[in-house]
C-alpha cells in the first residue's frame, strides 16, 4: 500500500513588488508519507507559513506540482481543494482561531457537521476527541472561560476530529508555556502512531529535535536533517 500523502515537485514562490521580484521558495522537492511527524525550522520570514499554505492547497505556488494522495492538485478549482481540506487536511494555527460564541463541544463538532454529520452524531464524537485532549471536564466552557492551553487543545481536538490524512501545525506551542507546549506534543505523537501524517512549524529547537525529522528552510531552499 502507498503511503504519501503529500508531494511536491519543483515548487517556486515568489512576489512581485514595485522594484523587484521577491523569491520566498525556489525548486521545492518533498514527499511527506503516513506516519511521519515531521518539524519544520528556519527563521521567521524564511516561507514556513508559505509552505504550509502551499501544502494545505490555500496558496497557488507560482510555478510546480502539488500531489495530495497521489492526485495531482495544480490546475484544480476552489471546490475540490475545499472538500479535500474538509476530510483531508487540518490545520492548527497559533492563534487557535476559535469561535468565541460556541463552547468548546460545538467548535470541535462544526468541521463534521460541514462534512454532512448529524448534530447528535457530531456533538457525541466531539465528546469523545474533547476527552483524547483530557478535557472531558471543560466541554461546555466558552474559549474566554478557559486558558491558552485549554484552548490550544480544543484547537487539536477540532483539528482531528475529522480523522484527516494530513494535519498542518503553525507554531502551535509558540505562546505556551514548556508543559503545555509537551503535552501538544503528546497529542502529535498519538497522531503518529494512527498512521497520520503531521507538519509542524516552530522555533522551539527541543521540540524540532523530537520530530522523525527536520525540513530546515533558508533562502528559498529546504534541506532534509535528522532530528
Amino acid at each position: 500500500m502507498n503511503k504519501e500523502i503529500i508531494r511536491l515537485i519543483k515548487i517556486y514562490k515568489s512576489f512581485s513588488t514595485v522594484n523587484k521580484k521577491l523569491k520566498i521558495l525556489e525548486n521545492i522537492n518533498l514527499t511527506i508519507n503516513a506516519g511521519n511527524l515531521v518539524s519544520l525550522t528556519g527563521p521567521s520570514g524564511s516561507g514556513k507559513s508559505t509552505l504550509l499554505h502551499i501544502i494545505a492547497l490555500l496558496d497557488q505556488p507560482t510555478k510546480g506540482e502539488i500531489f495530495f494522495r497521489q492526485k495531482s492538485f495544480s490546475k484544480s478549482n476552489d471546490k475540490e481543494k475545499d472538500l479535500v481540506r474538509k476530510k483531508g487536511i487540518s490545520i492548527i494555527y497559533q492563534q487557535n482561531n476559535l469561535l468565541t460564541d460556541f463552547t468548546a463541544l460545538e467548535n470541535v463538532a462544526i468541521p463534521l457537521l460541514n462534512i454532512g454529520y448529524n448534530w447528535k452524531d457530531s456533538i457525541k464524537k466531539a465528546s469523545k476527541t474533547l476527552s483524547l485532549v483530557s478535557l472531558s471536564k471543560r466541554i461546555n466552557h466558552f474559549p474566554s472561560e478557559l486558558s491558552g492551553g485549554e484552548q490550544q487543545r480544543v484547537a487539536v481536538a477540532r483539528a482531528i476530529i475529522t480523522e484527516p490524512y494530513l494535519i498542518l501545525a503553525d507554531e502551535p506551542t509558540g505562546s505556551l508555556d514548556r508543559k503545555t507546549a509537551n503535552e501538544i506534543f503528546s497529542l502529535f505523537l498519538k497522531l503518529k502512531s494512527k498512521n497520520r501524517a503531521i507538519i509542524y512549524a516552530t522555533h522551539n529547537r527541543e521540540l524540532s529535535n523530537k520530530a522523525d525529522y527536520k525540513l530546515n528552510i533558508l533562502d528559498g531552499n529546504i534541506k532534509k536533517k535528522n532530528a
